[in-house]
């Protein structure tokens, strides 16, 4: 049996969708945005999602015509060719992994700051079972994780907004950073949406795809840009783009500042779990995705096969889960993964070039036209050093794909 199991409706699809955009980032994210971009963190924000919008748009057109594993390794693959699917894939591989160590290590910061590599092993292990056990198990738990997440999300909102602190005349301003913070601003807030990609990615598991993917996409990218604007205009009402710009840890703080330190351990407990939401989506995304590369003959094709009782790509997930494990264990990643925010966008630069191919009136064109030249856009105005790395992984992806059609070029 090679084909996996169509078991996900419209809501375990829009829960796994927010599992993976609700996750730790929003608890990071809102810091450096605001450094960036000053008070041009809510434009800045807006950007954003207008450019997810346009990602979201052209992957649910292409998953309607793709419902298969891979997401955009197969667009890229099926209408601009082995190449640049490839190219996709091995940035979506390479970089994820990398995120997910770092995601994991976020787990042990927040649940064990002593022993962070135990806790992070400890939770790659546990997420990787829970996913071996079938997508059900998965959509189980992330339905958990994401109501707990969203319940702290909105009693940080509550409480800033209610407390005597919040003051709104300091969300306005003007963007202080210039254009380019604005931009870098919008680049690093882009990645805190990118997670409505896992739906399309898991397309091969999705109940009537035609119906549920166009519906579950837009769906999961509203209700999370309303949640991301509710949080930023809460913590900006009571920190400001300046003692949010200085946050270590910003939806803490501004409960702090708000006058009820006592909450902080929730919040804390809060972004733990969102944490472990976003690593649980993010190992279904990569060995997804690392099925339908083995599948190719771009990775061992051992890591093609489907358990024929859980039908999920055991072996990948095995894989994947392994290298994570030891990454964890080993590396300190948290700081050196600037190439995944760099790929993320390349990536779906690709994914709106591939559905420009697809028949579409001015309508669909301008969205993908949009949605490319913004992916663009963002990749370039991140930090020197994420392009500079991103860069380098994407060459050496080219590189191996080089000399593996060398070598073998009836591959």
């Amino acid at each position: 049996m090679t084909e996996l199991r169509r078991s996900l409706g419209v809501f375990d699809a829009v829960v796994i969708g927010l599992g993976a955009m609700v996750g730790a980032g929003i608890f990071a994210a809102l810091g450096p945005a605001a450094q960036a971009a000053g008070t041009g963190l809510l434009p800045a924000l807006g950007l954003a999602a207008v450019v997810a919008y346009c990602n979201a748009t052209a992957s649910a057109r292409l998953a309607v015509v793709y419902p298969a594993s891979g997401g955009t390794y197969v667009y890229g693959r099926e209408r601009l060719g082995p190449f640049w699917g490839y190219l996709a894939g091995w940035g979506f591989v390479v970089g994820k992994t990398a995120s997910c160590a770092a995601m994991a290590l976020t787990v042990g910061a927040y649940v064990w700051p002593g022993q962070a590599h135990a806790v992070a092993v400890a939770a790659v292990v546990a997420l990787t079972a829970v996913n071996y056990g079938g997508m059900q198990k998965s959509a189980r738990v992330t339905r958990v994780i994401v109501a707990a997440v969203l319940a702290v999300l909105a009693g940080v909102v509550a409480v800033c907004l209610g407390s005597g602190g919040a003051d709104w005349g300091r969300l306005g301003g003007g963007a202080t950073g210039g254009l380019s913070g604005l931009l870098q601003a919008a680049g690093l807030l882009f990645f805190a949406f990118a997670g409505y990609a896992r739906i399309a990615t898991l397309g091969e598991e999705v109940r009537d795809p035609e119906r549920t993917i166009p519906r579950a996409v837009p769906l999961a990218l509203g209700i999370a840009l309303v949640v991301y604007a509710a949080v930023a205009v809460a913590v900006l009402s009571v920190l400001g783009a300046g003692g949010l710009a200085d946050a270590t840890a910003p939806l803490a703080d501004a409960v702090r500042a708000a006058g009820h330190p006592g909450l902080v351990p929730v919040v804390r407990a809060g972004a733990a779990l969102a944490a472990l939401g976003s690593l649980l989506a993010l190992i279904l995304g990569v060995s997804r995705t690392t099925l339908a590369m083995a599948r190719d003959g771009h990775l061992p094709r051992q890591l093609a096969a489907v358990h024929p009782r859980n039908q999920v790509p055991h072996h990948a997930e095995l894989a994947v889960g392994a290298v994570v494990a030891v990454l964890a264990a080993t590396v300190d990643v948290r700081g050196a993964i600037g190439f995944s925010s760099f790929g993320v966008l390349v990536y779906y630069a690709i994914a709106n070039a591939s559905a420009w191919t697809l028949d579409s009136g001015v309508k669909g064109r301008v969205v993908t036209g949009v949605g490319l030249s913004g992916c663009v856009v963002l990749a370039f105005a991140l930090p020197t050093s994420s392009v500079l790395t991103g860069a380098a992984v994407l060459a050496l992806g080219a590189a191996v794909y080089g000399v593996r059609r060398r070598f073998t070029p009836s591959s």
